[in-house]
């Protein structure tokens, strides 16, 4: 098996009846009925001219119809290009200028995106349940571009990042491992590659009824309601929805969670298993050119949070602090080449790619993070870096966030919680070496997930 598109159709084959998507509105679609979608839609769209190697910028909601598009398009030998969610109209048209699709793909209001300068000339490309007659499909080559999507863009201007059909095969298998379970699990998936995962092995996904750009504003019971209504045994989410159901004091039917994306601290996962004592919890670190790079199923304490084992499909080394990693789900390269400079070391014929993130190897072999490179403050007691000192201060009274940020060279905490503790939270952070102790309302977090703290935005703010 060479593609996903072979794998879908071949779960199809193999649990054609069982469920594998329930829609944001309850709509629950068969494995046969997924396939038969993509069928339908590859039909048309090979009637519209689509050929190997066009780029179709899709513009969809999160459901159905988007996951039997991309089997559809990848089953044409096409290129799908994936906008960033969290940057709007402005990842749109970031999109637009770095790849210049021939296809717009889009369904509803997002078929007004065809007025936008670089679309113009784009051939639009809709879902529909008519099937034009019979085609031989072409063939695949398993190293052209099956996707291309972009890095968040909170350290700079967005990159592209190719895929090709064989590097998502590779990253199926080094995801495989932490999902496999002996039972039938119903699955409420927020990270839309995990539930790719979940159509290839012929697992139930729940996709979320929720704007997922916009967490802030979900209530927590709404959170705990929709995983009871569809009884899901396990979840993959961002932390920002982890600490949703700690508000929530509830995690409804869950029995696991999987959740990465962001910084996971210790007092979020130990209160969740105070909340449910059967509750097994899996952080998960990665980033955009590297998902998984290492996992956890335990909270340890030390310097900074704790990521556990690298995963078996990754080498991982530290230089100068900074988390390198190369493997064949590791992206070897940006679509600009321009770009490998800033994230790529070649050594012979291995590709290692920077991160960007500060971390440390035990003497076990055991992942910790510290922070993004860069961000670490001096002190008088020496270096801090920002996870060490986040991780603490989220264990003294009254706090909600923290953030620890250089301003002017000076190193400033930055709590968010309960203002009258603001005496308290200077004498703990004396003991690391910090003076400055401020408190906010609230802590700007990024775009994506939520879950990361935007120092860009922060800093602002503070000057």
């Amino acid at each position: 098996m060479t593609t996903l598109t072979a794998a879908f159709a071949q779960a199809a084959r193999d649990h054609g009846d069982r469920t594998a998507l329930i829609d944001g509105d309850g709509t629950a679609y068969r494995f046969s009925q997924l396939q038969d979608l993509a069928e339908t839609y590859a039909a048309r769209w090979y009637a519209k001219g689509v050929c190997p190697g066009d780029r179709v910028l899709i513009a969809m909601g999160i459901g159905a119809d988007l996951y039997a598009a991309l089997a559809a398009l990848w089953s044409l030998g096409a290129t799908v290009v994936l906008p960033e969610p969290a940057m709007g109209l402005a990842g749109v048209r970031t999109a637009i200028r770095q790849t210049q699709p021939r296809f717009l793909c889009a369904a509803g209001p997002y078929r007004w995106l065809r007025l936008l300068p670089g679309l113009w000339g784009a051939g639009l490309l809709v879902p529909g349940q008519v099937r034009p007659a019979p085609f031989q499909k072409p063939a695949v080559d398993p190293d052209s571009t099956a996707l291309i999507s972009f890095t968040s863009g909170t350290t700079g201007t967005p990159k592209a990042i190719p895929r090709s059909h064989a590097f998502m095969m590779a990253q199926w298998k080094a995801i495989a491992p932490l999902l496999e379970s002996k039972s039938a699990e119903i699955d409420l998936v927020t990270f839309p590659v995990f539930v790719l995962i979940n159509l290839a092995e012929g697992r139930t996904s729940v996709l979320p009824n929720w704007n997922m750009s916009k967490l802030s504003t979900l209530a927590p019971e709404a959170l705990v309601a929709w995983i009871a209504a569809n009884e899901c045994t396990r979840a993959l989410l961002p932390p920002a929805l982890c600490e949703k159901l700690v508000a929530a004091q509830d995690t409804a039917t869950l029995n696991q969670i999987f959740t990465g994306g962001g910084p996971v601290y210790p007092d979020v996962i130990h209160t969740l298993r105070q909340i449910a004592g059967h509750l097994n919890i899996t952080t998960v670190y990665g980033s955009t050119e590297a998902e998984p790079i290492a996992h956890a199923q335990t909270t340890e304490d030390g310097y900074g949070l704790f990521a556990g084992h690298p995963v078996a499909a990754v080498q991982l080394r530290i230089v100068d602090t900074e988390i390198q990693v190369a493997g064949d789900h590791v992206n070897p390269g940006y679509l600009d080449p321009a770009r490998d400079a800033e994230t790529k070391v070649r050594e012979g014929n291995m590709i290692w790619h920077r991160t960007g993130d500060a971390g440390r190897l035990d003497d076990q072999g055991r992942l910790w993070l510290l922070g993004r490179v860069g961000d670490q403050v001096a002190t008088d007691k020496g270096v801090l870096y920002p996870f060490a000192i986040e991780t603490a201060a989220r264990m003294w009274p009254g706090v909600k966030r923290a953030a620890l940020i250089a301003l002017d060279g000076a190193p400033v905490l930055v709590i968010a919680g309960d203002a009258g503790q603001i005496d308290l939270w200077r004498r703990e952070a004396a003991d690391f070496g910090i003076t400055d102790v401020r408190h906010f309302a609230a802590i700007p977090l990024d775009r994506r997930h939520h879950s990361k703290v935007d120092r860009n935005a922060l800093r602002k703010q503070l000057s």
